[in-house]
């Protein structure tokens, strides 16, 4: 990854496929001239940290579902990527299953009756710890980038919070009409 730049551009992300076995970052990475694969590390019911459970607007101690993903690029891991969905949601759906989900999250969100139409994110700078050092094979004290994703449904209903920790050489691209 030394030396490449990446910038990703999140309405692939947000927008539901068509095709049912497409996948956007193989798409994008492919787009490239690279492979990008993913892997489910963890799907299933847990108390998700404040900030997230503030984004959902769940009460103290509240259950959500996540998906924990680690995303390659060319066999070299470069993300992570745990998404949050309300229980009222998710539970008994494929979200709640640690196996791909054709077409996506926003896909099935959106058959779900939940497609997105609103989405704001934040993006900080952070110090890793551990454990995220190593899966994304850093160095010790490496920065990594943190952009956090909460997507609203037509409703202004909160159905997804994604928290995605990148490495280095990730550039984000944002491109807004105005007026």
């Amino acid at each position: 990854m030394t030396g490449q730049r990446w910038t990703s551009q999140s309405i692939n992300y947000l927008t539901p496929r068509s095709s049912e076995s497409s996948d956007a970052w193989a798409e994008e990475a492919s787009q490239k001239g690279s492979k990008g694969t993913q892997s489910i590390l963890f799907a299933g019911e847990v108390i998700p940290p404040r900030i997230v459970a503030a984004e959902l607007d769940l009460e103290p101690g509240g259950v959500a579902v996540v998906r924990q993903r680690a995303m390659y690029l060319d066999g070299h891991p470069v993300e992570l990527t745990d998404s949050y969905y309300p229980v009222g949601i998710a539970r008994g759906t494929r979200l709640a299953e640690a196996r791909k989900i054709p077409g996506g999250a926003v896909t099935l969100l959106a058959q779900l009756g939940k497609a997105v139409a609103h989405v704001s994110e934040s993006v900080n700078v952070d110090l890793p710890g551990p454990e995220i050092e190593r899966a994304l094979q850093l160095t010790s004290g490496e920065p990594v980038l943190v952009l956090t994703r909460t997507s609203h449904s037509r409703e202004g209903e909160p159905v997804e919070v994604s928290v995605m920790t990148m490495t280095r050489g990730t550039r984000l691209g944002y491109e807004m009409k105005v007026g």
